[in-house]
């Protein structure tokens, strides 16, 4: 068996990429989701507390109740609104307000009494992210509030002081993260639909045959579709960064983009040679279509890009460790975030080349079978 022909690929490689720029609605949709859909995703979902809707239960009307309720300030709330202890379970039941708090009578006075007096706290916890923050940050407003008017001049906390230092992304910008992990999926999910798609499309267009009659092998067959569709995907991540993530989101990039274009490149292997094993799998473009959302989506929710590993099951950490995701996902962290080097993501750039490998020689297997069927 002789080994591939550069120049066959190479032909080979320049007819997808003709083929791929004249169907001008799936280029369309590969500019949208390196530009649109990264924005969107990374500004659209915040992790930060914005704008929460805070209602108020006053009874005390006190020095105290008032400082507490001025205390709640935009951008992290909005003007908070008081109501009635009546009409607090319909306001809630119309989602008027993620959280209402209720100030019990004389709570002044058992507070200067040190008869430790309770707060009822009301949160709509539909709203999972907002609730889970937000009630961390009332918890603390009003602790400093009651601190400081208990002392005037002292720190909420006479006992400890605690000194924050935060690293690798000082400003706490969720977007730079959100925007990450948003390029990441767009590029495993255009990885594994644009080559799967291009063998799915030459079978029922009927150009498969005309492959057939030439003097090309199924290797030399793969490596153009990685190489043209992995290719044009990898100038548009490096347009995407650029673009989006550092000129329309400010992301500070700490690494070698070099460094990480060259793991994105052997991250992208591995995910087309995957499409195409999928597509030899699939029977039409539907079945296809079932097949992507299948893999592409767990391949994400793995990933850690939404979940810390940490927080998974002992066995699914173990199970994810075989997902190129996630070994592409935290040595993307490493890089952009954090500033390491390959002297520090060597291991996950192992176990991708390895995974790449191994899913190329899987998929020449199937894809093999699959072209001797058209015969």
């Amino acid at each position: 068996m002789r080994m591939p022909s550069l120049r066959a690929v190479l032909l080979l490689a320049g007819k997808e990429i003709t083929s791929l720029f004249r169907d001008r609605v799936l280029f369309a949709f590969m500019l949208y989701a390196f530009s649109l859909m990264v924005y969107a995703q990374a500004t659209g979902t915040s992790h930060d507390l914005v704008r929460a809707s805070l209602g108020i239960i006053d009874e005390d009307r006190s020095t105290l109740s008032e400082r507490i309720v001025e205390a709640f300030l935009p951008p992290r709330f909005q003007a908070p609104v008081e109501v009635t202890p009546d009409a607090v379970d319909r306001a809630m039941d119309q989602a008027r307000f993620t959280f209402v708090l209720n100030i019990p009578p004389d709570f002044q006075a058992d507070v200067q009494a040190g008869r430790r007096p309770e707060l009822q706290l009301l949160i709509d916890a539909t709203a999972i992210m907002q609730a889970g923050i937000g009630s961390s940050y009332i918890q603390s407003i009003v602790a400093g509030e009651i601190a400081r008017f208990l002392h005037p001049g002292a720190s909420s906390s006479d006992v400890v002081r605690l000194n924050l230092r935060i690293a690798f992304n000082q400003t706490v910008e969720s977007t730079w993260f959100t925007g990450a992990m948003a390029l990441l999926q767009v590029i495993n999910m255009l990885a594994i639909l644009l080559t799967g798609a291009a063998v799915m499309r030459e079978r029922e267009r009927g150009t498969l045959e005309h492959l057939l009659v030439m003097p090309v092998h199924a290797a030399e067959i793969m490596l153009a579709k990685i190489l043209a569709n992995g290719g044009v995907i990898l100038l548009l991540s490096m347009a995407s960064l650029l673009a989006v993530l550092q000129g329309l989101l400010g992301m500070r990039i700490a690494g070698s983009l070099v460094l990480f274009f060259a793991e994105t490149a052997a991250f992208i292997f591995v995910a087309a040679a995957l499409g195409i094993a999928l597509a030899t799998l699939a029977g039409s473009m539907a079945q296809f279509a079932l097949l992507f959302m299948l893999v592409q989506m767990p391949m994400h929710l793995l990933s850690g890009a939404l979940t810390p590993l940490e927080a998974m099951p002992d066995w699914l950490q173990m199970a994810v460790q075989l997902l190129p995701t996630k070994h592409y996902v935290a040595l993307t962290q490493a890089i952009l975030s954090r500033g390491a080097g390959l002297e520090t993501v060597w291991p996950e750039t192992l176990a991708i080349l390895a995974m790449g490998a191994g899913a190329f020689f899987v998929s020449l297997l199937r894809f093999r079978r699959f072209l001797s069927l058209q015969q």
